[in-house]
């Protein structure tokens, strides 16, 4: 974890802090020191772990949506960041289905109207957008992705991850890096941890078929896929937005995060 002295008094805006992972993030960062700034709609189950953490109490939290860019714009421009996390999304491949045009406006849009409000706000110096391991090219190999492996996405959801990544990339080479702003991506599988309620999870379908005494569906048996605790990726992202800080652009480009193969 991060030393205190960097994140004391740092000026974070983070969307999606009503979420899973953007309320551990928070929880995190207001433990370090740091004055956030939160930006993202509603928590979208009931209960969440934004009402039992009472994430509200830790940040600045300002509900509003990726795709209002006026909103989102102000928000940014109100909290003076000098770093912005990026954790906002439609996160679910079945809801991707259901609602392919609310996916790409979530999380294609909404991340070049993040993109575009760091270029009209100055003081930010570095933006870590959080995307998803889903977005390469699923080519059913036996080992992990490398970070330069082909991105892709047969499903709507995969799809519009890979496009958050050419997003950032265009827009880090075009405009961002150019202005001295250091911009990565970070692309994470599954996580597990306490206060997550969402549909659609392993382990949280496992627990509420149990406590009603029902049988569990298992959608995909077949499928094999990372894990790790949700306090590991969120530990690696605070420590890359630390060294796009501090080491000029160096690390300004995708990284993977996740398990070794033999603790997954």
């Amino acid at each position: 974890m991060n030393k205190n002295s960097f994140w004391r008094d740092r000026r974070v805006f983070l969307t999606g802090h009503t979420g899973f992972k953007g309320g551990w993030l928070a929880l995190l960062l207001h433990r370090l020191g740091a004055q956030v700034t939160g930006y993202a709609l509603t928590p979208e189950t009931n209960p969440s772990l934004f009402s039992s953490a009472r994430v509200d109490q830790v940040l600045d939290s300002r509900l509003g949506d990726l795709r209002d860019d006026i909103g989102l714009t102000r928000a940014m421009q109100d909290c003076h960041p000098e770093v912005v996390i990026h954790m906002a999304a439609q996160a679910l491949v079945r809801r991707g289905y259901a609602a392919p045009r609310e996916t790409y406006a979530t999380n294609v849009m909404g991340t070049v109207n993040l993109l575009e409000a760091v270029r009209l706000c100055p003081t930010v110096r570095a933006v870590l957008v959080v995307t998803s391991d889903k977005c390469y090219d699923n080519q059913e190999r036996a080992r992990g992705y490398h970070e330069n492996d082909t991105l892709g996405g047969h499903d709507p959801y995969s799809s519009s991850k890979a496009c958050a990544e050419l997003a950032v990339q265009s827009w880090r080479k075009s405009f961002l890096a150019p202005a001295g702003i250091a911009v990565a991506t970070a692309r994470a599988g599954n996580v597990i941890g306490g206060g997550d309620w969402a549909e659609d999870r392993l382990l949280p379908d496992l627990v509420r078929a149990m406590v009603a005494g029902k049988p569990v569906t298992i959608r995909h048996p077949d499928a094999i896929r990372p894990w790790q605790h949700v306090l590991e990726p969120l530990a690696g992202y605070l420590t890359l937005a630390h060294r796009l800080c501090t080491e000029e652009g160096r690390y300004a480009t995708a990284w993977n995060f996740g398990p070794d193969d033999d603790s997954a």
